[in-house]
């Protein structure tokens, strides 16, 4: 499975509609509202690079409102529960 995040440049005047737009897309599994240079974000999982492309530059790149992207695709997914294991290597258990 590829899991990619797309960054987006959005028209600020619609950042909702947009938003509930892309949710509605096949592979996108999340999508948030964020602070910063880009205005969302969207947590695309899909099966193939030819998926990733179809669902980016197929879908999302279509969507009235959206003005730039730039995607970033995932090499390793590192779960909380795996960071806070490797927080905690070497603490003493008894506090």
């Amino acid at each position: 499975m590829i899991t990619a995040f797309v960054l987006l440049d959005v028209d600020v005047a619609h950042v909702p509609e947009v938003a509930e737009t892309l949710v509605e897309i096949d592979g996108v599994t999340e999508v948030y509202s964020v602070t910063g240079r880009y205005d969302l974000i969207v947590k695309v999982r899909v099966g193939r690079n030819e998926d990733l492309a179809d669902v980016v530059a197929g879908s999302i790149g279509k969507v009235t409102g959206v003005q730039g992207s730039e995607t970033v695709i995932a090499f390793r997914s590192y779960s909380e529960q795996a960071l806070d294991a490797g927080f905690a290597l070497g603490q003493d258990p008894q506090g």
